[in-house]
């Protein structure tokens, strides 16, 4: 890893902080070549404080560090990307990052899908909500037709019909999402049920 922490004439690069598992940007902060080797070193990202003029290790006032899983330098050799481990908030104000972003894992597509969900539910117009009106007959039901689309995405498997293997496929994923709601539970508990297996 090559960094020319003299490329801005102040022994500074640029740092930026993403959390390693959600891949939110927490913050930007700066190191010079010491805080570099102390944040290798320890393990817990250290910074150079433009404004104290000094190492400061993140989190060692609050508790608050961010442990060290992987650090990249970019292109040219003078911004270094941080993965970490969060403990607890990243920005002096308490929230999870300083760009006041809730820092939770992002499943794309799915997770706008769940918020759509929620939303739903939460309106309970079962006369215009499919949702809704599935929710209104309750939890049984949910489950009833999670068993009917696998059953439906097991036969579909057998035959040669891509587009309805496809499509049954997203009606058994649409409706674990309702079951799981059903539940009080998300798409990201599931994921974290897969990570533990996975160490």
């Amino acid at each position: 890893m090559t960094i020319d922490f003299n490329k801005n004439g102040d022994g500074l690069v640029p740092v930026i902080v993403q959390d390693n598992t959600t891949k939110t940007v927490l913050m930007l902060g700066y190191m010079n070549e010491e805080a570099f080797e102390k944040t290798k070193v320890s393990g817990l990202v250290t910074f150079f404080s433009r404004s104290k003029n000094r190492l400061w290790t993140k989190g060692e006032t609050s508790g608050n560090v961010l442990k060290l899983i992987d650090m990249k330098v970019d292109c040219d050799g003078d911004t270094i990307l941080v993965k970490v481990q969060p403990n607890g908030p990243t920005c002096h104000t308490g929230t999870d990052t300083c760009w006041y972003e809730e820092n939770k894992s992002d499943f794309g597509f799915l997770s706008r899908l769940e918020e759509i969900i929620d939303s739903r539910v939460a309106e309970g117009n079962s006369q215009s909500s499919y949702v809704a009106s599935l929710f209104a007959k309750g939890i049984n039901k949910i489950a009833q037709k999670v068993g009917e689309e696998a059953v439906e995405i097991v036969i579909e498997a057998k035959d040669n019909n891509d587009d309805l293997f496809l499509n049954e496929g997203a009606d058994l994923l649409f409706h674990y999402l309702m079951l799981l709601k059903a539940k009080g539970f998300t798409l990201e508990d599931v994921v974290s049920v897969l990570e533990s297996r996975h160490q």
